[in-house]
């Protein structure tokens, strides 16, 4: 609550402004006591009392130093973080896809490499490798056969990667007995031959 005393004017015409400006009025208390106890309050209070009137205003409206990044990053890390900003924001699968497309025209591929790989690093193992395997093209193992199996084979070939084709062939004729490798290397003989 505040302190007034009125230097002019009688007690009655003081104590009716006190309760109009929901102040308390303190008889007996001096003009110059009540400037005395301002200066001090504002000390305590963390104001600044040799403020002029008007610079309030001006210094709340001045515009703030730009930070490190606006005046050293180059255009494109802007870009690419400003599009990051909105796909967290939105959240929604079209949004990253968005990014995905700016990152490749303004990102280098070590730039977006380095992000991937920062990212992945945040997760859990599992649901790391989740989220490579979906962004990949990962078939995951294939499913058993039911008649005949290379339809499925065949299938399942179609939709896994460069890496799981190698590992699963591999695997599937180290697998095998003699007498079924040799006849795989003629089959695989034949044809590289025929093409």
């Amino acid at each position: 609550m505040q302190i007034l005393a009125a230097c002019n004017g009688t007690s009655r015409e003081r104590t009716r402004t006190a309760r109009a400006k929901s102040v308390q009025f303190v008889p007996g208390m001096s003009c110059d006591d009540v400037k005395e106890n301002a200066v001090t309050s504002a000390k305590v209070n963390g104001v600044n009392s040799k403020s002029t009137h008007g610079t309030a205003h001006r210094d709340n409206t001045s515009s703030r130093p730009n930070s490190a990044m606006s005046k050293w990053a180059k255009s494109a890390h802007k870009k690419a973080a400003k599009v990051l900003g909105y796909a967290l924001t939105l959240g929604t699968s079209d949004a990253w896809a968005k990014v995905a497309t700016v990152w490749a025209s303004r990102l280098s591929d070590e730039e977006r490499a380095a992000l991937a790989f920062a990212a992945l690093n945040s997760l859990d193992l599992e649901h790391a490798e989740i989220t490579a395997a979906a962004s990949i093209g990962s078939a995951g193992a294939p499913l058993p056969t039911f008649l005949g199996g290379m339809d499925e084979a065949r299938t399942w070939a179609m939709f896994a990667n460069r890496h799981e084709l190698k590992a699963f062939a591999l695997a599937a004729y180290e697998a095998m007995s003699a007498q079924d490798q040799a006849a795989f290397f003629r089959h695989i003989s034949e044809v590289e031959i025929a093409i």
